[in-house]
């Protein structure tokens, strides 16, 4: 599946990895560049996510496993289709985050109160953008979204705060909302949201609380302990919802009075600076978030298919270790017991399959020859003992099986365990046989293995089938 590799092949310059952060490119693209780009980045993740839902050859079983990530992927393929924009609001409780979104917004859309925790589940609200910012006219029709989450600290409040994770961890930008200097706990949450996926907003929200000199040592120190993971100019002083004060005036005759005032809302900085990565980036950071989850789902579609065969495989390396060890343990001719080794072809064929990986039965006899050759070397004296042991039930005409039956048949119900789990390491692995070759593969399979607990096991399924006359 190459899905993921095209859509990592078509990031921009500003993201080189899985969620490695990189340096700022020097120069900004120019708004058609970047615009164009974005419309590329966004119609390539729209084919992956189609290509992902469509895609037939996922078993159902893994299909109904994995359908709140399915559910996810088509909540994601419509966001991309609309042209939807996600901006998430994130930070402790009570630093005015909400405040800041109803500012944004021009009306009192988010619940805020002077107790702590008012948020206590992500709430969404569309974003108008202002005709006059620069940069709006490239943004698409689809809108864009505000998000409010629940504070990162609230007492007791785990869930919420996974919750508010989650919710600016599929946003297309993070506003990181602070009072002040960045506590511990958010410098920590600073840290996990900054993989480089997509751009933070640094707001020092509650200015008004600050004098001019203290606002300035206060910006200094966030610059600083936020190098690498916000760029300086995404860190924005605002006022979102300025606390009152008393005002005193003097008239002409010296008379005092006192008033109540509130200084007007300060955000259009903030404004400004949102707008305008949303349209230079927000097509592309958009892209790239679908992108990432892609790939994070073919990773886990990867894994579940690959448990999903080696149950299947596990059942068919048992079924044909058992018919082999049954075989063995009742052929009275000597050496004839070689013959067996036909089950180890059929076995590999049908391991092949589990794994879509089909071979012919000269493929499979090759493979099965390598496997035997390093069991061989591995597991000589255990070999030969399994000749003695076919060699006595010849020389006594099949008289010694009762002996030697369940003894003999479990070691060749063990050898065929081991061919079984080597060769669908070998399938596993799409028909390689890794770093080492395959006899590291045999080494780990042994090293990994109680033979003596394999061993007893096998005679205890091989008697019981002969007990029971099968």
């Amino acid at each position: 599946m190459n899905i993921w590799k095209r859509v990592r092949d078509a990031l921009p310059a500003w993201w080189s990895g899985r969620g490695t952060p990189t340096t700022a490119p020097a120069e900004t693209p120019s708004a058609p560049a970047a615009a164009d780009g974005g419309e590329a980045h966004l119609r390539l993740a729209r084919e992956s996510l189609r290509e992902l839902l469509d895609d037939t050859q996922v078993p159902p079983e893994v299909r109904a496993r994995l359908a709140e990530d399915y559910a996810t992927l088509e909540r994601m393929l419509e966001r991309l289709e609309g042209g939807r924009l996600h901006i998430a609001v994130f930070g402790r409780v009570s630093v005015g985050k909400s405040a800041l979104l109803n500012a944004l917004l021009g009306e009192q859309r988010f619940a805020t109160s002077p107790l702590h925790g008012e948020t206590v589940t992500a709430t969404a609200a569309d974003w108008q953008p202002d005709p006059s910012l620069p940069g709006v006219q490239r943004l698409q029709d689809g809108g864009v979204s505000l998000i409010d989450t629940p504070g990162i600290d609230e007492v007791g409040g785990e869930g919420r705060e996974r919750l508010a994770r989650e919710v600016a961890a599929s946003a297309d930008l993070v506003l990181f909302v602070c009072e002040g200097d960045l506590t511990d706990t958010e410098l920590s949450a600073l840290r996990g949201l900054a993989d480089g996926t997509r751009p933070i907003v640094l707001a020092f929200n509650k200015t008004d609380r600050y004098t001019a000199s203290e606002r300035a040592l206060l910006l200094d120190a966030l610059e600083r302990r936020t190098a690498g993971l916000v760029r300086p100019e995404h860190i924005v002083p605002c006022a979102a919802a300025p606390a009152e004060r008393t005002v005193i005036r003097i008239d002409a005759a010296g008379r005092e009075s006192e008033s109540r005032q509130r200084p007007p809302v300060d955000i259009e900085d903030l404004r400004e600076t949102l707008w305008d990565i949303l349209a230079s980036e927000g097509k592309t950071v958009s892209a790239l978030n679908a992108g990432l989850f892609a790939g994070r789902f073919c990773e886990r579609l990867a894994r579940e298919v690959l448990e999903l065969r080696r149950s299947l495989a596990e059942t068919v390396v048992r079924r044909y270790s058992l018919g082999k060890g049954i075989a063995v343990a009742l052929n009275p001719l000597p050496l004839a017991d070689l013959a067996a080794v036909f089950a180890d072809v059929a076995m590999i064929v049908q391991l092949g399959r589990v794994y879509g990986l089909p071979v012919s039965r000269g493929e499979a006899g090759g493979l099965m020859k390598t496997i035997a050759a390093q069991l061989a070397l591995l597991l000589g004296a255990a070999y030969a003992g399994d000749l003695l042991s076919s060699l006595l039930k010849g020389l006594t005409f099949g008289l010694s099986t009762i002996v030697t039956a369940s003894a003999q048949g479990a070691v060749a119900w063990y050898g065929t365990y081991v061919v079984g789990r080597a060769a669908e390491r070998y399938f596993a692995q799409g028909r390689s046989w890794g770093e080492g070759g395959p006899k590291r593969v045999v080494q780990e399979i042994l090293a990994s293995l109680d033979r003596d607990s394999l061993l007893a096991e096998a005679r205890a399924d091989i008697m019981a089938r002969l007990r029971g006359g099968t």
